[in-house]
Order: C-alpha cells, then sequence, then structure tokens
C-alpha cells in the first residue's frame, strides 16, 4: 500500500506505530440494504475544511478507551495526527502509551484487526433519492476515529509500520519526484 505520511516534523517515532485511512473520500460504500435495496454514502473531498479536529480519540471499535488522542502529547510529539489527503483522513498514532494500547498494536501488527471507522457530526449532506446515496457535503465535528472489527467503509485500513519504514518511503517518492523533475527539465531544453 503506498503511503503519504503527514509532514516531517509531525511524524510520530514510536515503536507502536500505526497508521492508515478512518474514511475515504468520494468512494461510495454500502451502509445498509433493506429489502434487497442499497443504501450508500458518501464522504465529499472537502468535508473536512473547517471540521473541529481540535480533540479526537484513537479507540477501538468506539467503545470509550482511549489509546491516545490528538490533544495528547508524549514529550513533544502529538500520540494522534490527523491529516485530510486526496484518498481519505490519514491517521497517525503512537500505541505506546499503556499496555492495553500495546496489545492493540499486537492485533493490528498481527493481521486481526486491519480496518477503520470514525465518528462525527454532520453538518451539511444531501440525499439522491434514485441512486440512494447520502453524501456528506461538510462535517461538524470529528470525534473519534477507531480501529474496527467491522467498519462501514471497507476500504479503511490501518497497519502497523516501523518509524524508518516511512522515512525510507518519503525519500524514495522525494527522490522519484526529483527524477521526474530533471527528466522534464531535460526534455524541455531539447
Amino acid at each position: 500500500m503506498p503511503v503519504i505520511l503527514p509532514v516531517k516534523e509531525k511524524r510520530i517515532d514510536s515503536d507502536y506505530y500505526v497508521e492508515g485511512y478512518a474514511t475515504t473520500f468520494n468512494e461510495p460504500y454500502v451502509l445498509w440494504e433493506y429489502e434487497g435495496r442499497k443504501y450508500k454514502e458518501v464522504i465529499d473531498r472537502n468535508a473536512l475544511a473547517g471540521a473541529d479536529m481540535s480533540d479526537v480519540l484513537f479507540q477501538y471499535n468506539h467503545m470509550g478507551k482511549v489509546f491516545a488522542r490528538t490533544k495528547m502529547k508524549q514529550g513533544k510529539k502529538p500520540t494522534l495526527i490527523l491529516e485530510a489527503q486526496e484518498k481519505g483522513l490519514f491517521i497517525a498514532c503512537d500505541l505506546s502509551l499503556t499496555e492495553e494500547a500495546r496489545k492493540l498494536w499486537e492485533e493490528i501488527n498481527s493481521g486481526l484487526i486491519y480496518q477503520m471507522s470514525w465518528g462525527f457530526t454532520v453538518e451539511e449532506d444531501s440525499y439522491n433519492r434514485d441512486t440512494r446515496t447520502r453524501t456528506i457535503k461538510k462535517i461538524k465535528k470529528v470525534y473519534d476515529v477507531s480501529a474496527v472489527d467491522l467498519p462501514a467503509n471497507p476500504s479503511t485500513d490501518i497497519s502497523s509500520r516501523s518509524w524508518i519504514d516511512g522515512v525510507i518511503e518519503t525519500e524514495r517518492q522525494e527522490f522519484a519526484a526529483r527524477q521526474r523533475q530533471i527528466i522534464k527539465i531535460l526534455t524541455e531544453v531539447r
């Protein structure tokens, strides 16, 4: 899975690092099926613009046990980072603070848990009766992001990584971008 990490100064250095996408943008997913009819939901790419993400919790199955949060900092680095990216709502998290958090990391690392969900309130939405699709246009507040057993959106993911894997991937992407720029300049000169 190609990973786009948050800006360098926000990276989390932890032996219990996880990252993933709590939701995806512009990808409808089946939220409910009733009498053979599928009701879908889609999160608009700009739905998080202006959303309150000042204190977001990282949980398991939205069940009240807090493993990390955006407001909490371990040293000078945050324990949970959220970033709206092209694909969706990216999360990076340090699960080293408690024994229970480290156990959750082990379950993610082993592949038992590999998807995510999120809790939020909607400020603006629309509904298309023909396609039975609700479009979330604007989020008012994000409350939590959770590693989950069964997500509403099957396109979400979470995985454990070492911090250095992220550094290597970022440097690889930067090198590839420089190479593309050099090729572009050389073709323009000819």
